[in-house]
């Protein structure tokens, strides 16, 4: 037991701060609201009017005032997918690098050429370039 007494000290620590950094914003910080941020936000989507007031995606179907979502939504939330299942992989890769030998080292070179097929697949469909 004594072996995770500092782990539950500094998860306290952890607790503490988070409840007491919350509450403090919550004392301190301004109280200035209004209609604009109480609404849902979408980065770069411009909010539509809802059938029932205020603005907000509403029931589009219902409203016909639906609006497509940009396929570079999609093809930035998949280059965030390709690298961050990449990197969950290298990791456990170069823990392991000695121990693997050859047969982990050209696994290694398929998976980050199928990485690169996708990446490269995302650069010309635009993807890194943001208009």
């Amino acid at each position: 037991m004594n072996l995770y007494v500092p782990i539950l000290v500094l998860g306290a620590i952890a607790v503490a701060f988070a409840v007491v950094s919350a509450m403090l914003a919550n004392l301190v910080g301004p109280r200035r609201y209004n209609r604009a941020k109480l609404e849902a936000y979408e980065c770069g989507i411009e909010p539509v009017p809802n059938p029932l007031g205020g603005l907000g995606s509403g029931n589009l179907a219902a409203s016909g005032t639906g609006q497509r979502i940009p396929v570079k939504y999609y093809l930035t939330a998949m280059l965030f997918i390709i690298f961050d299942i990449e990197i969950v992989f290298l990791y456990p890769w170069a823990v392991y690098f000695d121990s693997l030998g050859l047969f982990g080292l050209i696994a290694m070179a398929l998976f980050v050429f199928n990485v690169s097929v996708a990446y490269a697949y995302e650069w010309r469909r635009g993807g890194l370039s943001w208009d």
